[in-house]
């Protein structure tokens, strides 16, 4: 007896793979474009210092209030403007969980 089965089941299903596939590239896509163009703002210092990026972690913007700027203490501007960038980085790495998370470790083969 002959485990052969007439009709096209293992080619249907072959093809319901591809549509999963490329329906799942397509919301990575997507998702890589919200990222994008989304922005988070990190903050430090009570709000003297504001760094914006986006989802993709590149840096859009720099606020600096007048008063975080003291010419006798550069180090203390210094440290909260690395402050708010760890801030901004660590919201645009949720922000890229949150979209991406959904598709494990196939974000990086994109």
């Amino acid at each position: 007896m002959s485990n052969f089965r007439g009709g096209m089941g293992g080619f249907g299903n072959m093809q319901n793979l591809m549509r999963q596939a490329q329906k799942m590239q397509e919301d990575m896509m997507k998702a890589q474009e919200e990222l994008a163009s989304a922005q988070v703002e990190g903050v430090s210092g009570g709000g003297m210092v504001k760094v914006t990026m986006t989802g993709k972690k590149e840096f859009v913007g720099v606020k600096l209030a007048r008063e975080a700027v003291d010419p006798d203490d550069i180090e203390m501007l210094e440290d909260l403007i690395l402050a708010a960038i760890k801030d901004a980085e660590s919201k645009a790495q949720a922000l890229s969980d949150d979209k991406m998370g959904g598709f494990g470790n196939l974000g990086g083969l994109m």
